[in-house]
């Protein structure tokens, strides 16, 4: 049996400040986009780049920043990481112009790609195989705390407006975190490789992101520009890019090589079909919070802390299900519990709709009025999300879960992007005249559309779930590599990671 290293549960705080870091950054810094436009003069184009290219430049480098850290060590990669997040966020703190601020976001979601992946890894290290659940277990509390508070700290340190930084405190509250993460990583965290490390796919990795950035670039762009030619050819070319890549990853297979992605995860329907529920949810997810958190600020006039407080009761909603779906109601319902908990968020939707157009096209839409509607929409997120990977991840063999596992986590953050990118668009287009009532009620209207169709996807999901961190553990056994780019999904699921 494999040794415990004897400050294990010190180097499982360690990991937990690189996840929480990441976490808080996405939770907290949609609260500050509206004073960043204010400060900086950005354009709403240039707001959408600021949330969505942090998802998109992690999406692009996650999967290959396991694999390299199987390569080259995974002290090493985190420690790479973490000092690049932590420098990145410290850029984006003092950034001068909505550029730099891009720029330092982008170069934030790419270290983190090369940091958080090794998580899991170290842990698989320092933890013998009868410890892992427990260990895992300690992610759940923490970061849902994390999601919890990010919207209420983030409101907070901008209302605090310490010596005049403004919005610039949600980033530099990286600094600590960064800091104590490397810290404890530099005294505590031994270095591991693979034992038989794979070979990157360099032309996988180029095709699968040149797909990725021509599908959101067009998207966040076209509307400012108004959608030239060059728009709508570039969405083509992410699919054509698409295609190749599948067919390179099925020559690389056909080889003997190790492509990027296992290409047959893919011949399950339920994983593909699972694909699809995932990137419907959290697209929707990420724009439609997006789009509250712009009509509070921007368009009702709320304070960031004011903004924080009334997203509240979504956070709260999550907390509440999730333990339930997660402790009871998925392995007695399955599939169930995930349709279940979609119903659930597109009721909450519904009142939320009401709550809008209950303000008398004055703009006057209480923090109490959108409260219940907020609230029952994370309950049906918290039923959601628990399972989701879970049972995606029961489609596939034991031998395919690390690489199947990698391509979840991916794709949940291309969805933030995309759904940034879609619904972010679809409200700033309608808010054009000044009508932010209006322009949340038809993105409202889009995100429900976007959960209908999630709904009439989930009988494609196979009908149980894996049982808890066999989908971790099953594909570490089978083919360690190959597992590089997996996180603990359902661990972190409990604990809320809400998009965006």
């Amino acid at each position: 049996m494999q040794a415990a290293h004897p400050r294990r549960w010190l180097i499982l705080f360690v990991v937990l400040a690189a996840e929480c870091m990441d976490l808080l950054d996405g939770t907290i810094v949609n609260v500050a986009v509206p004073t960043i436009r204010g400060d900086l003069g950005a354009s709403s184009t240039a707001l959408q780049w600021i949330i969505g290219g942090y998802p998109l430049a992690i999406a692009v480098g996650l999967i290959t920043g396991g694999r390299l850290g199987d390569v080259f060590g995974r002290r090493r990669l985190f420690l790479v990481g973490a000092f690049g997040f932590t420098a990145a966020s410290a850029v984006c703190g003092v950034a001068p112009s909505t550029a730099v601020l891009i720029g330092a976001r982008l170069v934030q979601g790419g270290f983190g790609a090369l940091m958080l992946p090794q998580g899991l890894g170290i842990l698989r290290e320092v933890f013998p195989p009868d410890e892992l659940p427990k260990a895992f277990g300690v992610f759940g509390p923490v970061m849902g705390s994390a999601a919890l508070v990010g919207p209420i700290v983030g409101g907070g340190l901008i209302g605090l407006d310490l010596f005049g930084t403004g919005w610039r405190l949600v980033f530099l509250v990286n600094l600590p975190l960064g800091i104590a993460a490397l810290a404890g990583a530099v005294r505590l965290v031994p270095e591991s490789r693979a034992e038989h490390p794979v070979r990157v796919d360099l032309v996988g990795v180029g095709l699968a992101s040149m797909a990725a950035i021509l599908l959101v670039y067009p998207l966040i762009q076209g509307r400012e520009l108004g959608w030239p030619a060059w728009t709508f050819v570039s969405m083509a070319a992410s699919g054509a890019l698409g295609v190749l890549f599948a067919g390179h990853l099925g020559r690389r297979a056909r080889r003997g090589l190790d492509p990027l992605v296992t290409p047959s995860v893919f011949t399950h329907r339920g994983f593909s079909g699972g694909l699809v529920v995932l990137m419907l949810f959290f697209g929707g997810m990420v724009g439609s919070v997006l789009a509250v958190t712009l009509f509070l600020q921007i368009g009702q006039g709320y304070s960031a802390i004011h903004a924080g407080l009334t997203l509240v009761p979504f956070s709260l909603g999550t907390a509440i299900t999730a333990g339930l779906s997660g402790a009871v109601l998925q392995r007695r319902l399955g599939r169930w519990v995930i349709q279940v908990g979609g119903v659930v968020s597109l009721a909450g939707y519904g009142l939320v709709l009401a709550a809008v157009g209950g303000g008398g096209g004055d703009g006057g839409v209480t923090s109490w009025a959108l409260a219940p509607g907020l609230l029952v929409v994370g309950l049906g997120m918290g039923l959601f999300i628990v399972p989701l990977f879970d049972t995606i991840l029961a489609a596939v063999t034991d031998r395919e879960i690390g690489s199947a596992s990698g391509v979840l986590n991916a794709l949940q953050q291309l969805a933030a992007a995309l759904g940034v990118a879609v619904l972010g668009t679809v409200f700033f287009t309608a808010a054009a005249g000044g009508d932010f009532v209006g322009a949340l009620g038809r993105t409202l209207w889009w995100q429900v559309g976007l959960m209908a169709a999630m709904l009439a996807a989930t009988p494609l999901l196979p009908r149980r779930a894996r049982e808890p961190l066999e989908a971790v553990l099953g594909g570490v056994r089978e083919r360690p590599a190959a597992a590089g780019g997996a996180t603990p999904c359902a661990a972190i699921a409990a604990g809320g990671r809400p998009p965006g």
